[in-house]
């Protein structure tokens, strides 16, 4: 692990690979160790950057609440500590959220926006009531919320043929501290609508999404990509919200090649 430092607080990281950037900024609630089968299909190609977002994995908690703009400035410096100048930016639900928090802010640095199981719009009254549940689920029984909330995530049919990868996700979820789960929750809560970002946005975006994702319907999604001047997007049969993990072969190829080719455009 590498680390950079935001207000004097280490952010951990890991790279893999050379090349032009590509960064992997997982969901909640989890860290680096997610695309752990997913780099090597990639770093051939990119040198493949995967930051432990603030109070999760290796990275020191920031506050009692961490918005979107606070984990796109993490980012940012990680890029910064690293000299990187452009970069395409994967971010996967949550992940999604700070990217494209990061093209708002550093517009000048991204070179395409990978929308992985994720969307641009803010919380609604019913989705931010459900955020303040959660909140005092986890306060109450941290184990408890996960236990309900990871099998939600992936494809019925995935889930009960393959416990093993699920089972090192639960141990992955269950690895986050009650205060970093909590804070993200806040920030997610709070995180400001970028629909309006989504029709000005100068770089190429991508949007993945599972037809059995439940947690972002595909139909919500599909409205969202026609807002880009430039979007693409790629529908998976059977999967849901975990396309990396579910399809990782097919997921990892369209990334690749979008992501050549917003380094070809720029």
């Amino acid at each position: 692990m590498k680390r950079a430092l935001l207000d004097r607080k280490e952010i951990a990281y890991h790279v893999s690979g050379d090349g032009p950037c590509l960064l992997l900024v997982h969901g909640f609630p989890m860290d680096h160790r997610v695309w752990e089968g997913f780099v090597g299909r990639l770093s051939p190609y990119f040198k493949v950057i995967c930051p432990d977002l603030p109070g999760f994995g290796d990275t020191a908690m920031m506050g009692e609440a961490h918005s979107m703009n606070l984990m796109a400035r993490a980012v940012k410096a990680v890029l910064d500590e690293e000299k990187v100048s452009r970069c395409v930016f994967a971010g996967h639900s949550m992940g999604g959220y700070v990217g494209l928090a990061f093209a708002k802010h550093f517009p000048e640095t991204l070179a395409g926006l990978v929308l992985f199981h994720s969307q641009a719009a803010a919380d609604d009254e019913q989705a931010i009531v459900k955020r303040n549940e959660a909140v005092l689920q986890v306060i109450t029984d941290k184990h408890a919320f996960l236990d309900q909330f990871l099998p939600g995530l992936f494809d019925p049919a995935f889930l009960s043929a393959h416990a093993a990868t699920v089972s090192t996700f639960d141990s992955i979820v269950k690895s986050q501290s009650e205060k970093a789960i909590v804070a993200a929750l806040v920030g997610m809560r709070d995180r400001e609508s970028h629909i309006s970002l989504l029709t000005r946005i100068a770089s190429p975006v991508l949007f993945i999404l599972g037809k059995s994702d439940t947690r972002m319907p595909a139909v919500k999604i599909m409205a969202q990509a026609g807002l880009p001047l430039h979007a693409e997007m790629l529908m998976l049969e059977h999967v849901g919200h975990m396309g990396f993990v579910e399809t990782p072969l097919l997921t990892a190829t369209t990334i690749r090649y979008f992501a050549e080719k917003c380094y070809l455009i720029q």
